[in-house]
């Protein structure tokens, strides 16, 4: 017997897809940025969407679903991880509703860990199967919060893998790494993360920089998420001890742990002033932000992400500081597109913030020449879209 998904698209080539897209994000963070503007991109190119996912999400960015924070509260970690075994096979049910109801052309599933609900629709209706990945999640759970279940979310991971007809790991350094967890290398195509720079071009700080006291100063910022390890600490005591500059101030978009512990710190070494923290914002108005600063810190990165803020800071002609480890340099170039510190050695990233505060030149050059990688690397939502719907076409034969 054919297929249900042959059975049901022997339809002439069309140019735009109708795309079944799958994720399991109940929260709004990066995750939630990504999902949505990819969505966008789609949109933009006149595809047609059905999503498939978790129905109650937070409306602010930077909360999780409480349900769920309660649920991590009040049971140990293999329970948590028997629900979301329980969640990928309910969501397959819907995954098929959704499937005979909407007749789509191609499933588009961001990659989770107890997640066959995507393998297990390819199988029965033909459906070509793409997969977005964005972390060894076995690897990254089992590392940071601990996997009990670890030889049944492997299985679940190397089947999803297997299965797919692409994967779009957000990095090379990814790629290499998912390989030796099942996926094959003619399988998959590396789509780092992008943006959207008609959201930059009207992009003033001005009124910011009003606002904040910072006219005429020399603005280093963050966007994000603050956690211990960003090591925002470090640079308030640059702002007191070894920056030159005294013009020199933070701007911190986001929040998080630290947050706290940071303004303390800067009001009790005396540059409470020069530190300014404003907490997250909604995504309209992050351009302006960082048309507020001079300068970007990537502080610390896991070694096979492709950082949001980066596009960010490069599109908005920010020079841009970061880690110097294989996923990064596949972005930034050291002293041409950023300046990159051995992640081991935090002192040559306070060097780098104290030397582009001193040269305006090198501040202007970098950042001109990070700004101009968005369009010749094609590091745009977009493109991403594009490529992606290209190749649905080829596994359709619609060419």
């Amino acid at each position: 017997m054919m297929p249900l998904h042959a059975q049901m698209t022997k339809t002439p080539a069309k140019k735009k897809l109708k795309i079944l897209y799958h994720h399991r994000v109940a929260a709004q963070d990066g995750q939630s940025v990504h999902i949505r503007e990819l969505v966008a991109a789609f949109e933009r190119l006149g595809h047609e969407i059905i999503f498939v996912g978790p129905s109650i999400r937070p409306t602010d960015l930077g909360e999780e679903n409480r349900l769920l924070a309660f649920v991590r509260r009040i049971l140990p970690m293999f329970a948590q991880e028997l629900l979301e075994l329980v969640y990928g096979i309910r969501v397959y049910f819907k995954l098929l509703a959704a499937y005979k109801e909407h007749q789509p052309d191609f499933l588009y599933e961001r990659y989770n860990l107890f997640l066959p609900a995507g393998t297990w629709l390819k199988r029965k209706t033909g459906i070509p199967y793409f997969v977005e990945v964005n972390a060894p999640l076995s690897d990254e759970r089992a590392a940071y919060s601990g996997l009990h279940l670890q030889r049944l979310a492997r299985y679940y991971e190397r089947m999803t893998f297997q299965n797919a007809d692409k994967l779009f790991p957000v990095s090379g350094a990814l790629a290499d790494i998912i390989t030796t967890m099942g996926a094959p290398r003619e399988n998959i195509v590396v789509l780092h993360n992008g943006i959207t720079p008609i959201e930059y071009e009207d992009a003033d700080g001005g009124a910011i920089r009003a606002e904040l006291g910072l006219e005429n100063k020399i603005v280093l910022g963050f966007v994000g998420f603050i956690r211990e390890w960003h090591r925002l600490d470090r640079i308030i005591h640059i702002l007191k001890h070894h920056g030159t500059n005294p013009d020199l101030h933070l701007l911190v978009v986001g929040g998080g742990p630290a947050t706290d512990d940071c303004i303390e710190l800067a009001e009790t070494l005396g540059v409470g002033h020069r530190v300014h923290c404003v907490g997250f914002k909604d995504r309209d108005a992050i351009p302006d932000h960082l048309a507020a600063m001079d300068i970007a810190l990537q502080p610390a990165v896991t070694d096979y992400a492709s950082p949001l803020k980066i596009f960010e800071y490069l599109i908005a002609g920010l020079a841009t500081i970061g880690p110097d480890q294989p996923n990064i340099r596949e972005i930034l170039t050291d002293r041409e597109t950023g300046l990159l510190f051995d992640p081991q050695n935090f002192e040559e990233a306070e060097k780098a913030i104290v030397e582009l505060s001193q040269d305006q030149g090198l501040r202007e050059r970098i950042g001109k020449a990070g700004q101009q990688l968005i369009e010749t690397r094609k590091y745009t939502w977009t493109n991403n879209a594009e490529e992606i719907a290209s190749l649905a076409n080829k596994a359709l034969d619609w060419g």
